[in-house]
This record gives structure tokens, C-alpha cells and sequence, in this order.
């Protein structure tokens, strides 16, 4: 990997951050015909890359997990990701936040391949906090708020 570890870990501060760095495992199941990977399993691939960011305990934003809902979902393929190129790195940062919903970014590539090379696939998914029992969105507390806006790229 070019980046250092460290550069990408939640102790490093705000302003020396690239985003979160995670590796999620290709499975032979994830190819499609071509053998690339399908364009479904690449959506749950970046849902299994922001688990351990986002809903583990410990984290500010681990209550989403009990209510949360995807508004929006964006996906840019420009390259080719195929099952021996991974585990696949994901870096994911904060594009936005707002009172109900914040936006997650991610570049995914191959396996170790520099952040200088351009990302295989681009996404976005805006993630919106979500009251199970009323049945509504609800505001996104001040804790989930801070801890959310400090993964944002400047």
C-alpha cells in the first residue's frame, strides 16, 4: 500500500487523514459472466467496507446500525475489478453532512494499488438515520454529528 497505516487511521487528525482504509475479500460468487465483478455484489461490498467504520461498537455512529436507511446510491465503474484483484482496498471519507443524512464517498482499487492510480470504481451512498419504531427519519444526534463531520475531506 502507499499510504501508511497510519495515515489513514481514525487517531491521525482530521487534516491528516486520506479517509478510512478497509480490504473487503472477492468472493467467486461476486463475478458475473464477463468475470468481472457484478454490479450488485459490488454495492455489498462497499456496504461489508463501511461496517467497521461506521456501525462497530465503540463508534459514535454504531446506533445507525439499529436504524438507518439508503437514500441515494451512486456507482461509476472505470476500470475492470475481477476475483484476483482482491481483497480490494476501499477508502471512504464524508462528502456530507446534514441534519438526517450524510453522504459516505469511496474510491475502491486492486489490491496495493497506489492512490495515485486511478480508482477501479467511484461511489457514493447517502445514508439517512431512520426511527424504527416511529417509523420516520430523525436528526442525527450532536455525537454521530461530530464524529461524522470529522471524517470530512476539506
Amino acid at each position: 500500500m502507499s499510504v501508511p497505516d497510519a495515515h489513514l487511521s481514525d487517531q491521525r487528525p482530521a487534516t491528516a487523514r486520506v479517509g478510512f482504509h478497509a480490504t473487503v475479500d472477492v468472493r467467486w460468487s461476486d463475478m458475473d459472466v464477463y468475470q468481472h465483478i457484478n454490479h450488485a455484489r459490488m454495492v455489498t461490498l462497499l456496504e461489508e467496507a463501511r461496517i467497521p467504520w461506521l456501525l462497530v461498537d465503540g463508534r459514535p455512529t454504531a446506533n445507525l446500525r439499529h436504524g438507518a436507511v439508503i437514500a441515494d446510491l451512486h456507482v461509476k465503474y472505470r476500470g475492470q475489478l475481477r476475483h484476483e484483484d482482491g481483497p480490494l482496498d476501499v477508502f471512504m471519507w464524508i462528502d456530507a453532512v446534514r441534519a438526517v443524512d450524510f453522504v459516505v464517498g469511496y474510491e475502491v482499487r486492486a489490491r496495493g494499488a497506489s492512490l495515485d492510480t486511478p480508482a477501479a470504481v467511484v461511489a457514493s451512498t447517502q445514508i439517512a438515520a431512520f426511527d424504527i419504531d416511529a417509523q420516520r427519519l430523525r436528526r442525527l444526534t450532536p455525537t454521530e454529528r461530530e464524529f461524522l463531520v470529522s471524517w470530512q475531506r476539506v
